[in-house]
């Protein structure tokens, strides 16, 4: 079975090894096919997640992925669901360049066409905006839930579930998770218990996209 090198970029800075890994471990666990090396952009110690955090950490993105596409990797993940850079760095490097957030609203349309999201921000990220258009139902975030450090404690947890579940009242028929920090907490089976409905994952979605991705472009050179 081939093996592919991926490169996956963390937004939010880290000098926790566990955690900063911990995206590209599902990925492996996930995607046997790709080998996954996880680093962090420096100085962003609450991640993206508004307007501002974004501009600081979007040429961050560009400037690692162009180091990791000169050490000879064979795609990079960008593991934010707001796909900071990702755009700007599929221009400075020519392999290919997955964003989470594109990559879950993308899978969200084959299992429904009343899709709601659920994440961390006021604002619905501009690749599920794009995939969605007006078909979005809902985007909220639970009462609290500000940065993927509130999702990590109970009562984010908690107000999580709650927002999903209203979403399901609302009309939604797949939920789309806009944070890849709740990938780390694994929260999209406890989603769907709660709910009944499909919750996409976007570290699991990413890591479908770029192999899907890689193979795609290997049977074009075939």
């Amino acid at each position: 079975m081939k093996k592919y090198r991926v490169g996956l970029i963390r937004v939010l800075t880290t000098d926790d090894t566990q955690l900063m890994q911990m995206h590209g471990a599902l990925i492996e666990q996930y995607f046997p096919m790709l080998q996954v090396e996880s680093r962090c952009i420096p100085d962003q110690p609450e991640g993206i997640h508004d307007d501002q955090t974004m501009a600081l950490g979007a040429p961050k993105v560009v400037a690692m992925a162009k180091e990791m596409w000169q050490e000879g990797f064979d795609a990079i993940i960008v593991s934010c669901a707001g796909d900071p850079g990702v755009a700007q760095a599929r221009q400075a490097v020519p392999i290919p360049v997955i964003g989470a957030g594109e990559s879950t609203a993308a899978l969200c349309m084959f299992y429904g066409s009343h899709p709601a999201v659920l994440g961390i921000t006021e604002d619905v990220p501009a690749g599920y905006q794009r995939v969605f258009g007006d078909h979005i139902v809902d985007n909220a975030r639970g009462k609290g839930v500000e940065s993927v450090l509130d999702l990590m404690t109970p009562q984010g947890y908690s107000a999580t579930v709650d927002q999903a579940q209203r979403q399901k009242q609302l009309g939604a028929d797949v939920i789309a998770l806009s944070c890849t920090g709740m990938s780390s907490i694994q929260i999209a089976p406890a989603l769907e218990r709660e709910t009944g409905l499909p919750v996409l994952d976007p570290v699991m979605c990413e890591g479908l996209m770029t192999l899907f991705e890689l193979i795609r472009k290997d049977a074009r050179t075939e």
